[in-house]
């Protein structure tokens, strides 16, 4: 099975605390594998533990069949791995351009230091950079927002910058965190657009998301998670109808009713 992403029995303990119990799951290759689950079941402490903010307690975690537990997040961005978060995480005073422009350096061939006293080549890469920013801006469709400061601009807008940054990195893999919290209808249908267009370049996804509409929609597989541990993977059509998924959702008397 041509897997890009597999978790082997990871823990995750803190301070007594078991947020992640014994989850093991796969993902394949230019799949969107969303995962769900009530509210603390674990689900952003999962992408925590892949995109190296935390290293499992136990287990392992493996991309393109490499163990990654313990790398930090810029070594998996340079692996392959990017994400987005909850909270936006943009620089408000900066352009948008020049936000994705960040992402867009975690590939540049010259270094901080080169960048900084301006040596040859520097100037050429700098224009690439800038080009390549304008195309990610134009993936998610906002070039027209492009010299205008990231702080100023609408909350739905922020979102997709946040998101033409992270494929800037140029990733195989994709962590989204809740990309449609804070959106209205409208906007979380075009964001749902975006991910299927994004999957379609060629990009692998994993996405959190309580929208349930998006994520039937948008999802080839779904993880479901409740209390740190896995209760189902498999089609979103089955998760609807598992015993286990409808009692963590809506409680074993409502599910009896």
């Amino acid at each position: 099975m041509n897997f890009l992403l597999e978790v082997k029995s990871i823990f995750k303990h803190f301070e007594g605390v078991t947020a992640i119990s014994d989850l093991s799951f796969s993902v394949k290759r230019n799949t969107i594998k969303a995962v769900i689950g009530p509210n603390g079941a674990g689900k952003t402490t999962l992408i925590n533990l892949i995109s190296g903010v935390y290293p499992p307690s136990m287990g392992e975690i493996y991309f393109k069949g490499r163990a990654i537990s313990g790398l930090k997040p810029h070594q998996l961005c340079s692996l392959g791995i990017a994400r987005t978060f909850q909270t936006i995480e943009l620089f408000k005073n900066m352009t948008a351009l020049e936000n994705v422009m960040v992402g867009c350096h975690s590939r540049g061939s010259k270094g901080i230091v080169s960048s900084a006293l301006r040596l040859r080549g520097v100037n050429k890469e700098e224009i690439r950079i800038r080009e390549k920013a304008f195309e990610y801006l134009r993936v998610v469709g906002l070039e027209k927002y492009a010299n205008q400061k990231a702080g100023t601009l609408p909350f739905g807008i922020q979102r997709l910058l946040e998101i033409a940054r992270a494929l800037a990195s140029e990733p195989q893999l994709l962590l989204f965190d809740e990309p449609a919290a804070g959106l209205n209808e409208a906007e979380t249908r075009d964001a749902g657009e975006l991910i299927l267009r994004i999957r379609d370049l060629g990009k692998t996804i994993i996405l959190i998301e309580h929208d349930m509409k998006m994520v039937m929609s948008v999802s080839d597989e779904v993880l479901v998670m409740n209390y740190g541990r896995k209760i189902f993977d498999g089609i979103p059509l089955l998760a609807k109808q598992d015993s286990h998924v409808l009692e963590a959702y809506l409680g074993k008397r409502q599910q009896n009713a």
